[in-house]
């Protein structure tokens, strides 16, 4: 497989799992598939929330029906949010234009030691963006999932990292819980993959240190993953998400804009 699809699966999992929430919490009932761990652990089986909603209605089609081509605006979908949150950070280049040499800096031994050689296996340029690639790799799209360069794969790694981490935020995954994640995904995860997303799971969370792998300009997409993998309902996550905006060196008005286009509560007022 690849940690781009991986990606791609864990996010489904999470925006399955807060739709059910929210559908529960609208019916009056107890929101027993939450986001954080048990997004994590429960929305990964299927496209389908209790009640029977499809993803796209539960999400206005943030996950669902994203198209891989055209550009970030045209792009629809999480990888076209994610490519435009890009362009709004003030850098100019887009998400892609981030990248460059990412899979070779100083953060990516830490961040990609568990994949051994197979970044070098990895096209040098695949004639895509990250948002592109991203969209493809999703199981509900039509097309064929294009293959990530090694410093899209990276860029996957790191927002792999900031969406455990942010899951983490409010409590521990223990080894029964990690046990379940890794089933989750299925028989296509490879070795290596397995390895490194063990590896994640028993980091420390630490808002600071995935904020220093962060290449300058990329911390809203790292910001809005975490904020996907959570449901904000805690203060624990609260003042997670406080300090890693703070890291990221990202204002109160940035971070609002991103709770805003992800339809979540404000983090500040």
């Amino acid at each position: 497989m690849s940690l781009m699809k991986t990606l791609a699966k864990v996010a489904i999992g999470v925006a399955v799992a807060k739709g059910a929430s929210a559908m529960m919490k609208n019916r009056g009932g107890t929101a027993t598939a939450g986001g954080g761990l048990g997004g994590l652990l429960g929305g990964l089986s299927g496209g389908q929330a209790q009640g029977g909603a499809g993803l796209q209605d539960m999400l206005g089609g943030l996950m669902g029906g994203a198209q891989g081509g055209g550009s970030a605006s045209q792009m629809g979908g999480l990888g076209g949010l994610l490519e435009g949150l890009g362009g709004a950070g003030g850098s100019g280049q887009g998400l892609q234009g981030m990248l460059g040499g990412l899979a070779g800096g100083a953060g990516a031994a830490g961040l990609l030691g568990a994949l051994g050689g197979a970044m070098g296996a990895r096209p040098a340029d695949n004639g895509a963006s990250f948002g592109q690639v991203l969209n493809s790799n999703f199981d509900q799209t039509p097309e064929e999932p294009i293959e990530p360069t090694a410093d899209q794969e990276a860029a996957a790694a790191l927002m792999l990292r900031a969406m455990i981490q942010a899951a983490k935020s409010d409590g521990q995954l223990d080894d029964a819980e990690q046990e379940k994640l890794m089933g989750q995904l299925g028989g296509d995860i490879d070795a290596q993959e397995a390895a490194f997303l063990k590896t994640e799971m028993q980091r420390p969370v630490d808002a600071q240190a995935l904020a220093h792998d962060v290449p300058q300009g990329m911390g809203p997409q790292v910001y809005a993953m975490s904020v996907l993998a959570i449901d904000l309902d805690s203060q624990a996550e609260a003042q997670y998400l406080h300090k890693l905006a703070h890291a990221l060196d990202m204002d109160a008005a940035n971070v609002n804009d991103i709770h805003a286009q992800l339809g979540v509560p404000l983090l500040y007022t």
